[in-house]
């Protein structure tokens, strides 16, 4: 009867190193699949960044000629309005004409 009780003897002990094989198994399959997620998220990230990088080289090009695009605008106008305060108003020319027309007629 020896011999028989020992294999049941070490079923348990071989029920246990099977139930540690399996959560090992199970530990190392939820660390391949969290290293995969991470490694996902890793490229997502890379991605988001390299996207956002250029979309800011992008807004900064945009400053830069809006930034140009107002200088000319606002040399413009400064030319503008000095050409306005050289030309004569209507009410000037209005009173020369009429100072002409005098001296014509006298």
């Amino acid at each position: 009867m020896d011999g028989e009780e020992a294999p049941y003897e070490l079923y348990p002990q071989q029920q246990g190193f099977s139930d540690i094989g399996t959560r090992l198994r199970d530990i190392e399959e939820k660390q391949r699949l969290l290293k995969d997620r991470v490694l996902i998220v890793g490229k997502n990230l890379v991605e988001e960044r390299e996207k956002s990088f250029e979309e800011i080289q992008e807004l900064k090009s945009m400053i830069l000629q809006i930034k140009e695009d107002m200088i000319s605008i606002k040399q413009a106008v400064q030319a503008m309005t000095e050409q306005i305060n050289k030309t004569a108003r209507k009410e000037e020319v209005d009173m020369l004409q009429r100072q002409l027309d005098i001296l014509r007629k006298g």
